[in-house]
């Protein structure tokens, strides 16, 4: 892998030559000829019999084992069987699964709405932006969020807005981040609440409301009905606390800490997908843990490539990348979240420079 330092990151994104486009369909050549965009049925057959399976036991459990503080165990047991649902939706959504668009959607509304409670309208507009402009700023909706400042412009304006120690939290905001995590699960259930009456064209908005109502509605009246109010409000709190925090621990290296696209900075495909993205290099029990999203490089590049491929594709997608001078960022999980803090609380301390990204400051400096 080669070893890149920031003033290189954004050579090479200032200096997009008439070449690069040329270099992804040399690299989709390569791909697609090695076979890794097969469909892979076996595989997603297997997930999609065995996740309803999963949660239905797991409900089992929880209505057998009653009014009992032992059912944080179970809430703890649905947040990580709801977030791999989530992920095989995240397949099923960038038509990973079917060659039938139909199909994928079908699967996507059933997984998301109706089994983790998220619409997939939402879900779907707002991940499309993102994989079109990852890390552009005014473009990326994953880079503007109310609460953590992800861009100098961001922290500017609520250092601006606040005094005192509202002040010296956005300077050291990267502390929160990981904390905040325990309230995206409900964030994101209310988000898709909101999305799916709000005015906005949504394909199949009678069906999503109907999965949604059914997801959320029955579910908390279930826990009531099971548990005393004080263990039922413990339970959903362990439930969507663990959900939102491996969400967010499985989402956020992939992008933060890379660098920013200015909003009049144009990129070509290759250099736009590669150079904001990160790979998490570990284990196959790393691959199932981040539901392949460990090979965010990979993804972006080929969205609808099976899961199961990203592997294999790693390899080659890195080795073409380091023969044409496309910088390839890779790292440990740890090593991840670490860079995702520092740079959160760079952002709140004002620095400027939006390519600086600093994994590459790390390097530069060993």
């Amino acid at each position: 892998m080669a070893i890149n330092t920031p003033g290189s990151i954004a050579s090479s994104v200032r200096s997009t030559t008439p070449k690069a486009p040329n270099l992804y369909t040399e690299l989709s050549k390569m791909v697609t000829g090695s076979g890794l965009m097969r469909r892979r049925y076996g595989y997603y057959w297997t997930k999609l019999i065995a996740a309803p399976i999963a949660v239905a036991s797991a409900l089992v459990v929880f209505v057998l084992l009653g009014d009992t503080w032992w059912q944080l165990v179970t809430g703890a047991v649905l947040a990580v069987l709801l977030t791999q649902v989530a992920m095989l939706g995240h397949d099923a959504a960038h038509r990973q699964i079917f060659r039938s668009g139909r199909w994928n959607d079908w699967t996507s509304l059933v997984l998301g709405n109706l089994l983790v409670g998220m619409s997939y309208g939402w879900w779907q507009h707002k991940h499309t932006r993102h994989h079109a402009n990852p890390n552009k700023i005014g473009s990326d909706p994953d880079i503007e969020l109310p609460v953590i400042a992800f861009t100098p412009e961001q922290a500017d304006r609520r250092r601006a807005s606040r005094s005192g120690p509202l002040r010296w939290l956005i300077a050291h905001q990267g502390v929160l981040f990981f904390p905040i995590l325990l309230l995206e699960g409900l964030s994101l259930h209310a988000s898709s609440v909101r999305r799916v009456f709000a005015r906005e064209q949504l394909r199949h908005r009678p069906i999503e409301i109907a999965f949604l109502a059914v997801r959320i509605i029955g579910f908390v009246v279930l826990v009531f009905l099971v548990l005393s109010p004080g263990i039922a409000f413990a339970f959903l709190g362990v439930q969507l606390g663990l959900f939102g925090v491996y969400m967010g621990m499985a989402f956020a290296p992939n992008h933060k800490g890379m660098p920013l696209v200015p909003a009049d900075v144009k990129v070509d495909f290759l250099h736009r997908q590669v150079l904001m993205s990160r790979d998490i290099r570990g284990s196959r029990l790393l691959d199932t843990a981040m539901g392949g999203l460990n090979y965010q490089i990979e993804h972006h590049l080929f969205p609808s490539m099976p899961r199961p491929h990203l592997r294999h594709a790693s390899r080659m997608i890195r080795a073409f990348c380091v023969e044409h001078g496309v910088p390839y960022t890779e790292t440990g999980l740890w090593q991840s979240y670490g860079i995702v803090v520092r740079y959160i609380n760079k952002v709140g301390l004002g620095e400027r420079d939006p390519f600086e990204c600093p994994l590459l400051l790390q390097r530069q400096a060993v």
